[in-house]
This record gives structure tokens, C-alpha cells and sequence, in this order.
């Protein structure tokens, strides 16, 4: 059993970092786990569903259709990264976490969720020049044009945020290892630190805000632009598919943007609001998107829904 380090023993440095996960909840957080485990089931289950869906379907090697790849992989990426540790923590009391695993954690979360936030915007992207500018569709949105895409973003997303965990791991620690969270959020670990921490707390607020700020009111003008396209379409089945088509894009970005924003704001609110709050969001936050997304493109969108079905059907006749 691994001790957490005591405050007053500042000669011992910290090598590993206890997971209390819900400091008010440690009788009765396990119960979580009955909503966390079929959630998590659900989400690499529907997209391991669409991914082999556009792997197999041919008419589906499309860019729009890239896009919705890209996104699965970082859902599946961002789930597999928080939730098995902590459904470990309810259900095996595995609350312990090397040094390096907790600051790798926080990398992944820090790089993947503004690469995700930047794949929204190119799927905004994507809606708008579709509707906006239909004739240069086809020469606009290509191939190329979504490797270039992913390349950028991958590389922004990468050095923009990659200096918030590199400046937490490398302040001393030296006082208590006891993390009051069910991930390496870089709030919660650097605070444990025993040296000031304003320049990690003030760069970590920078770039998210930089980045997600940035997606945020790039996808507000993209969609802005569609509504007024939309409202000028003189067919009202003209209309009807093309808010349609942008609203199985838009369910996810609001609900991706809406559950990031509460997660923030009650984070901020300190004592006003328990603890817990903010951490089940943020927990949820690296959850519901993944199990919602290939929900909403897979019955909104009709050409998914056939390849899921061809899909299924083939796996029926091989197996039954």
C-alpha cells in the first residue's frame, strides 16, 4: 500500500501521485462505475462500428467522411486514456500512478482535446463551403486538402499546449502526493508542487483559450454564414437537407463546447460549488462525446446508416 507523503516532509521527492478521484465520495464513488463501464462500452463499441464502416464502404472514402474517422480515433484515444484508470480506481482501489504516467496523461488530454476542438471547425468548415460555395465543393474540400488539414492541426496542438505538462513535471515535489481528482489534471497536480505556480496556471489558461477560443468563434462565423445561405435558399426541400445535413455536425460541437464550458466555469467557482461537480464533469467530458458522436453522424447521416447496415449484414453472414 502506497502511502500518501506527508506536507511536513519536504526532503522526500514525490515518484508517484495518489488518485483520490471524489475527496467526499470514497464510500460511495465505486457506484459511478454501473454509469462509467457501459458508457465506456458504448463509445468504443459505436466507433469501432464507424471507423470499419468507412474502412469498408467505398462510397464512403470521401474527406467528409475522413473528418468523421479522424474524430472517432481521438474519442477512442481521449476514452482509453482516462476511464480505465478510472474505472481501476473503483473497482480495485488502483489509485496509484507513476510520475511519468500522470504527466503523460495530462499530455494527451492538453494535445488531443484542441486537436478535436480543431477537427470541429474543419467539419464547420466542411458544412459551410458544401452549402455556401456547392460548385467549388469538389475542388476546395479534397484529399490533400484533409492531410494538409490534419498535419496543421496535429503540429499546433502539439507545440501550443506541450509546454503546460513539460512546465508541471518539472517543478519539485516534495510535499503531498495525494491528487484530489480522477485524472492528471494539470490544476490539481501542479498545486501539489512546492514552488509558486503562476506561470504554468497562467500559460495552461492561455493556450486553452487561444486555441478552443479560437475554434469556438470560427465555427460560431461558419455557421452563421450557413444559416444566412440556408435562409436565402428559395426551396424549402433544398433547405430542410441542407440544415439537415449541417445539424447531425452541429448536435456534437454544441454538446462537445456546452459540457467543456460548465466544466470550466463551475471549476472556477471554487467553494460556491462541491468539488465533485467539476470533476464528474470533466470525467464525463472525456466520455459522452465519444459515445455520442458516431450516434448522432451514424443516424443523421443517411449514407452511414446504409454502410452500417451492409456492415452488420456481412458480419452476419460470416458468422451465423
Amino acid at each position: 500500500m502506497v502511502m500518501a507523503l506527508s506536507s511536513k516532509n519536504t526532503g522526500a521527492q514525490v515518484i508517484e501521485f495518489l488518485m483520490i478521484c471524489f475527496p467526499g465520495m470514497q464510500d460511495t464513488q465505486h457506484w459511478l462505475s454501473i454509469l462509467l463501464a457501459p458508457l465506456l462500452v458504448l463509445a468504443l463499441g459505436a466507433n469501432f462500428v464507424l471507423l470499419m464502416t468507412i474502412w469498408q464502404e467505398a462510397s464512403l472514402h470521401e474527406p467528409m467522411y475522413y473528418l468523421l474517422a479522424i474524430l472517432s480515433v481521438l474519442d477512442v484515444i481521449l476514452c482509453l486514456t482516462v476511464i480505465p484508470k478510472i474505472l481501476l480506481i473503483f473497482w480495485f482501489n488502483m489509485k496509484t500512478i507513476s510520475f511519468s504516467g500522470c504527466f503523460l496523461q495530462m499530455f494527451i488530454m492538453n494535445t488531443f482535446l484542441p486537436v478535436e476542438s480543431s477537427t470541429f471547425l474543419v467539419m464547420a468548415y466542411d458544412c459551410y463551403v458544401a452549402i455556401c460555395h456547392p460548385l467549388c465543393y469538389s475542388s476546395i474540400i479534397t484529399e490533400q486538402f484533409v492531410i494538409n488539414t490534419a498535419i496543421f492541426i496535429i503540429f499546433c496542438n502539439l507545440v501550443g499546449p506541450l509546454p503546460t505538462p513539460v512546465l508541471a513535471a518539472r517543478r519539485n515535489y516534495c510535499a503531498s502526493n495525494v491528487v484530489e481528482n480522477c485524472i492528471c489534471a494539470n490544476i490539481s497536480v501542479a498545486k501539489l508542487s512546492c514552488g509558486d505556480n503562476h506561470l504554468n496556471k497562467l500559460y495552461q489558461f492561455m493556450s486553452v483559450w487561444c486555441l478552443l477560443g479560437s475554434d469556438r468563434v470560427l465555427i460560431l462565423l461558419s455557421y452563421c454564414s450557413i444559416l444566412r445561405a440556408v435562409s436565402s435558399l428559395q426551396s424549402g426541400g433544398a433547405a430542410t437537407k441542407a440544415l439537415s445535413t449541417c445539424g447531425s455536425h452541429l448536435i456534437p460541437i454544441l454538446f462537445f463546447y456546452t459540457l467543456l464550458l460548465v466544466f470550466i466555469f463551475t471549476n472556477k467557482a471554487g467553494k460556491k460549488i462541491p468539488s465533485e461537480v467539476p470533476i464528474l464533469l470533466n470525467v464525463l467530458h472525456h466520455l459522452i462525446p465519444p459515445a455520442l458522436n458516431p450516434i448522432v453522424y451514424g443516424v443523421h447521416t443517411q449514407e452511414i446508416k446504409q454502410g452500417i447496415i451492409k456492415l452488420f449484414k456481412s458480419w452476419q453472414g460470416r458468422f451465423f
